[in-house]
């Protein structure tokens, strides 16, 4: 988690990182690379609000594939779009704010 206000108590911290997950909008997609590899790319989650590195960590080690965090894009490879949906959910990101391309 990122903290920002370190005089604040740990529960009002887990507060606003819930509200921002709850108002992130979050696209999904595939792009095809080199030689016919296939990367999935999650863009629109702010690296303020949330805890990146933790995030890419929960996703690299539920889906078993490599991936990396840079330019404010999650990569992951190999095609998990809609894996990685329910995977934000669970993580507390709302359904309705997640699109897939």
């Amino acid at each position: 988690m990122v903290e920002r206000f370190s005089n604040l108590p740990e529960e009002l911290l887990n507060v606003e990182e819930e509200i921002a997950k709850e108002q992130q909008k979050i696209k999904i997609k595939l792009e095809k690379r080199k030689f016919g590899r296939e990367v999935t790319i999650i863009e629109g989650i702010d690296e303020k609000s949330v805890d990146i590195k933790e995030l890419v960590k929960t996703l690299k080690k539920s889906l078993g594939c490599g991936g990396t965090f840079k330019d404010g894009v999650i990569e992951l490879q190999g095609d998990h779009r809609y894996r990685v949906k329910e995977i934000l959910i669970k993580e507390g990101f709302l359904a309705d704010n997640i699109e897939i391309e």
